[in-house]
């Protein structure tokens, strides 16, 4: 599998991700796709984040979901819930 760096989300802002749950697929909207500073020299790749909002009333566990998009494929990123808006939740995904 390709190493997946900020390039493969970057074009994808304000797009639904669809993360599996059992029987059903829960939309997650990338609302943010920023780099992390102060990568070491030596990474295999350069650190990101990303920033998914839900807009359900529940809030879902920190772990990892396998994620499709249609450019990006299908992923297992691990989704940490990070705040609640008027909208939803939001869940942050760093990649190091």
């Amino acid at each position: 599998m390709e190493l997946l760096t900020l390039q493969h989300f970057a074009g994808c802002l304000n797009e639904t991700f669809s993360a599996s749950m059992s029987d059903m697929d829960v939309p997650f909207v990338l609302v943010e796709a920023r780099p992390v500073q102060d990568a070491p020299a030596n990474a295999a790749r350069a650190p990101f984040s990303l920033l998914f909002r839900n807009a359900s009333a529940f809030l879902f566990p920190q772990q990892t979901y396998r994620m499709h998009h249609p450019r990006v494929g299908e992923v297992g990123i691990f989704l940490v819930p990070v705040a609640q808006e008027r909208d939803g939740f939001l869940y942050q995904a760093v990649f190091n």
